[in-house]
């Protein structure tokens, strides 16, 4: 009986593997995943301050939330390719959707800090399967001549989760409560999986290269120990501040594991990451720029939605309703400046996204309680202009340089580096928030100053509106009076710290002119196989 089932759905599946529109269905099976594993990079963002206030965390703790999905996703993605060649697409396809479905369950049942970050790592191991072999699978399945179409189709499932991340997570966040965003994975990712069995079939490589084991750990080591460092720097729990046995610590576990993988890497005959790859200049450069980038993109979508509900009251809805038009205007922009690569020196693209970035960026720099929804939005729809004229020149430029032998090293090389750099933005400005926080606390609470005359008038000024509204006398009303002196300054040091924080990121985005100035770029020859791989 068994048997005739097994054979029965198996001359289904054959049956279907033939249908002229079958690659149609494998197409939306994957973009399902790729929907799901790039939504939960952007629609977390906006539940950050309900999560603070759900388990009674700072900003250093809940970075963890987007920087433990972002850090395994980066250090999957390079693996990914082994584990599918070994095992199977479609395996390593269900592994990956059924990790992320399992992830978003278990984040909705956190009941502390702890748990999430833990189940958002696994979220993130899932995504990291998800996204480059849902490519690879969209990619065989389509013939030469419709391949661009199919990819473009599976690109669209990424740029509107994008824009729609931020605003969904909203939504669910305001009518329901933080945890729907990870429960609302649940069915559409069991949906992904049983298609993912009845549909797709399965392929793998008849001969597979040894598994870099080393390069894996000791990359591992190398970037958990390095953000763990950057992160907890400025920890409140951290009395010793860097110099502390554990951030000492941490650095130098990173350090030797650096050494470790460099040494693996260029030595071993099959490397999980070929660094050989960066010798060529043109894609070497565009890599060190895409790291500055993920450093700013990840780090701004973190600072944001933090500053809007913390500091300037928004819900979770209207947090997230800010992003939409940056991600429509990417979208619609993208094509455009594609065409534009194809006729003209892709560096002046570039050069030109750069600086409306850093200027989106840079407009930040002096939020304060007061500011008002266009000197928000304002910044914002720069910056959607601004991704859409640096991003794709710059994949292409990247891409572009590389010999088609080595394409499908290279494009995960590209992305796990954008994911390490957005990691890394995470860490840096969370820590740097918490440093600039702690300082302006410091200043403002100097200036405080109980007995100077200024601080008696506003203290006597409040204790008048403290007994109008409230009805209270005495101490209560001068205890009223310091407490809400005391949530200001709190409050006017946090926007401060904000604003220092998007000081510094303008100027880390700035720094992508300098590699750019070195790309080398010749009409004659642009597409092509350029470089010193050839």
């Amino acid at each position: 009986m068994a048997n005739n089932i097994k054979n029965g759905f198996s001359a289904k599946l054959s049956a279907l593997d033939q249908h002229p529109s079958y690659k149609w269905f494998v197409l939306a099976n994957v973009m399902i995943g790729t929907f799901m594993a790039v939504l939960d990079t952007t629609i977390v963002n906006v539940a950050l301050p309900k999560m603070m206030a759900a388990f009674g965390i700072s900003v250093d703790k809940v970075e963890w939330v987007i920087t433990g999905y972002l850090l395994i996703f980066a250090v999957i993605l390079p693996s990914s390719g082994w584990v599918a060649d070994h095992f199977g697409y479609k395996k390593t396809y269900f592994l990956g959707m059924f990790l992320f479905t399992l992830g978003s369950l278990l984040c909705s049942l956190s009941t502390n800090e702890n748990m999430l970050i833990i189940f958002r790592v696994l979220q993130g191991s899932g995504a990291g399967f998800i996204m480059p072999v849902g490519m690879a699978i969209v990619t065989r399945e389509f013939p030469p001549e419709k391949r661009g179409m199919a990819l473009g189709f599976w690109g669209i499932a990424s740029a509107a989760s994008v824009s729609l991340g931020p605003m969904l997570g909203g939504y669910l966040i305001d009518a329901f409560s933080w945890q729907t965003i990870f429960d609302i994975n649940v069915p559409v990712g069991i949906v992904g999986l049983v298609a993912t069995l009845i549909i797709q079939r399965e392929y793998k490589t008849e001969k597979t290269r040894d598994f870099d084991i080393i390069g894996f750990i000791s990359m591992t080591l190398f970037l958990v120990f390095l953000l763990l460092a950057l992160a907890d720097g400025n920890a409140a729990w951290n009395t010793g501040g860097w110099t502390s046995n554990f951030i000492l610590s941490c650095f130098a576990i990173s350090f030797a594991a650096f050494v470790i993988f460099i040494t693996a890497e260029l030595t071993v005959k099959h490397p999980i990451v070929d660094l050989r790859l960066l010798m060529n200049r043109n894609f070497g450069l565009a890599n060190l720029m895409m790291f500055i980038f993920g450093l700013g993109f990840f780090g701004i979508t973190f600072l944001v939605p933090l500053y809007l509900q913390n500091s300037l009251g928004y819900t979770a809805l209207q947090a997230g309703l800010v992003f939409f038009p940056v991600g429509i205007i990417q979208g619609l922009t993208s094509p455009i400046i594609g065409k534009l690569a194809d006729k003209m020196n892709p560096k002046i693209l570039i050069f030109i996204g750069t600086i409306m970035t850093f200027i989106s960026t840079y407009l930040y720099k002096d939020l304060s309680i007061y500011t008002e929804y266009n000197d928000i939005m304002i910044p914002l729809i720069i910056r959607g202009f601004g991704l859409g004229f640096m991003f794709i020149p710059l994949n292409t430029m990247a891409i572009n340089s590389v010999p088609k032998a080595k394409m499908a090293q290279a494009t995960g090389l590209f992305n796990t580096i954008r994911q390490i750099g957005g990691s890394f933005g995470v860490a840096i400005l969370g820590s740097w928030l918490t440093r600039r926080v702690i300082f302006h606390t410091a200043l403002f609470g100097e200036a405080a100053n109980q007995n100077s005359p200024i601080f008696k008038q506003t203290v006597t000024n409040i204790n008048h509106f403290v007994q109008q509204s409230t009805g209270s006398t005495g101490a209560e009303m001068l205890s009223r009076s310091k407490a809400l002196i005391a949530q200001h300054i709190a409050n006017q040091a946090f926007v401060q710290g904000i604003a220092d924080d998007f000081f510094a990121a303008a100027f880390i985005t700035l720094l992508i002119i300098i590699p750019l100035m070195f790309l080398s770029y010749k009409k004659s020859n642009y597409g092509e196989k350029v470089g010193i791989l050839e």
